[in-house]
C-alpha cells in the first residue's frame, strides 16, 4: 500500500492461497478480525481453493489485516498473500459468505 493521509479510508482486495486455507474457519476468523480492527469487510471461498477478502478502512489498519492474513487462523497453511487496491469503493457491512 502506498503512503497516504493517516486515517484515510482505503479499499483493499486480498487473495490468500495455500494448501490449507478453506475448511478451517478462515472466513469466520477474518470476520472476527474485521470486528476487532473496526474494518468493513467480506471474506469468501473461491473456486480455485483460495480465500478472497474485500476490506475497507484506514490504511494503517488494513496493513494489520494483511499481516494477519500471512498467518491466518490456527491450522492454516498459507503460501501466498496478494493485495490490490480496486478502483471501485467497497460498500458492504461485515459479512462472511
Amino acid at each position: 500500500m502506498e503512503d497516504g493521509i493517516p486515517g484515510m479510508k482505503k479499499h483493499l482486495y486480498i487473495k490468500i492461497s495455500g494448501p490449507r486455507v478453506q475448511g478451517i474457519g478462515f472466513r469466520w476468523s477474518a470476520y472476527e478480525k474485521f470486528v476487532e480492527l473496526e474494518l468493513q469487510g467480506k471474506a469468501e471461498n473461491s473456486a480455485d481453493g483460495s480465500i478472497t477478502i474485500n476490506a475497507e478502512g484506514p490504511e494503517e489498519v488494513l496493513a494489520q489485516l494483511v499481516e494477519w492474513c500471512h498467518q491466518g487462523p490456527m491450522g492454516a497453511k498459507i503460501s501466498k498473500v496478494e493485495t490490490a487496491e480496486p478502483a471501485e469503493p467497497f460498500a458492504a457491512k461485515n459479512v462472511k459468505s
